[in-house]
């Protein structure tokens, strides 16, 4: 085998959680217990937005309140921050002071394609796996059940390969990012391969999950062609490594099995950042939670997503954090709007839509995109 077996107690599943050990896992509100909150420092952001909002409102005889006054009063009555964080973050992009934008996301961006999430109560995908007789849900991303009993998974895999499912207005909002020279990089959790059907290239996208684009064999790792694989397991069969004839499953991260070597590269990343866009997730999934605190902590953070979730639950809120809760497509529309590339976003998906759908003839797909969730849970 080309990988050790006693790095397991640092894998990571596609559920999300790294195996500490065998009996324990690591959440973001554990973690949060042991580190003393951030205190920030005055950014370039904090103190356009603090000098401008001052001399506006001293000009109309009110007085200063600051950001992370407005998000905890904000808060506290049940809204989220108004325009306030969309506006200022809008304003640093149009001012040109961000050149090096990195967005982390989850499955809530693409829940508005038509894609669950896993943990939603109901309609969950762990709470629809009866039909595969599994003794609990997550054993069908389990490898060492996989090894025992791929079929289960097989079946599942039918589903979940892409194809089915379109990109959505918040995929093409990241990649005008990309076509405006702002895209230092895109860590996704999500397996759907929706961030490069939509045009984002594959040099500024890390999968941390991995994806359905290439196979191996699931022991020795011996690479496998991606499209056999396929379909293989959308013809019932288990496809079957040549070299020593265990099973062959796409390169999607399994319980039990390392994380891409690509995910690493957010060491180099992430200091380099001098805005994070923090989109549709949960932030309960270690270790991908921690990566948005490996920015530097005068870089501001705008969170666009249901729910306050990690970090954005305290209060107050750390000097450059921001965020806009409620639907995340309408937030990332709003900021769009903001920007003046509403309409350009608009031809781009109408244009590469349309030129994809002619070109591609699986009956099977479908746009998918009626949902309006913006469900938080990580896909994995």
């Amino acid at each position: 085998m080309s990988k050790a077996k006693s790095s397991r107690d640092r894998r990571i599943n596609p559920a999300g959680v790294t195996r500490v050990t065998r009996s324990s896992i690591i959440t973001t509100q554990d973690s949060q217990r042991t580190k003393p909150a951030d205190s920030g420092l005055v950014d370039d952001l904090s103190l356009m937005s603090v000098s401008e909002q001052q001399a506006l409102l001293a000009r109309e005889g009110k007085s200063y309140q600051s950001p992370s006054t407005k998000s905890v009063l904000s808060s506290a009555s049940g809204s989220s921050v108004p325009r306030e964080a969309l506006g200022t973050i809008g304003r640093l992009m149009k001012l040109g002071r961000v050149r090096n934008i990195v967005v982390v996301a989850g499955a809530g961006i693409s829940t508005a394609s038509g894609i669950p999430d896993f943990r939603t109560p109901g309609t969950g995908l762990y709470a629809n796996l009866a039909k595969y007789d599994i003794p609990y849900p997550e054993a069908i991303f389990n490898i060492d059940y996989f090894s025992d009993n791929p079929h289960p998974f097989f079946s599942l895999a039918k589903e979940l390969y892409p194809g089915h499912h379109r990109p959505n207005y918040v995929h093409y909002f990241i990649r005008m990012l990309h076509q405006k020279g702002l895209l230092l990089r895109m860590y996704t959790q999500n397996i759907d391969g929706l961030e490069k059907l939509c045009g984002i290239p594959d040099d500024k996208l890390v999968e941390a999950h991995g994806s359905f684009a290439t196979a191996a064999c699931h022991l020795c790792y011996t690479p496998y062609p991606a499209e056999e694989a396929k379909q293989a397991i959308m013809n019932g069969n288990v496809p079957i490594c040549t070299f020593c004839a265990g099973a062959v499953k796409p390169n999607v991260v399994f319980f039990g099995e390392d994380l891409p070597e690509k995910y690493f590269q957010h060491a180099e990343d992430f200091p380099k950042a001098d805005l994070l866009m923090i989109m549709g997730t949960s932030l309960k999934i270690e270790p991908f939670a921690s990566l948005i605190n490996t920015v530097k902590s005068t870089v501001p953070r705008l969170l666009l997503n249901r729910d306050a979730v990690g970090p954005f639950e305290r209060r107050p809120l750390r000097r450059g954090d921001y965020m806009e809760l409620g639907d995340l497509s309408d937030s990332v529309r709003k900021l769009a709007e903001i920007l003046g590339w509403h309409t350009e976003i608009q031809d781009l998906m109408n244009s590469h839509e349309n030129g994809v759908c002619c070109s591609y003839t699986d009956p099977s797909s479908s746009s998918g995109e009626n949902s309006d969730s913006s469900e938080t849970d990580s896909m994995h």
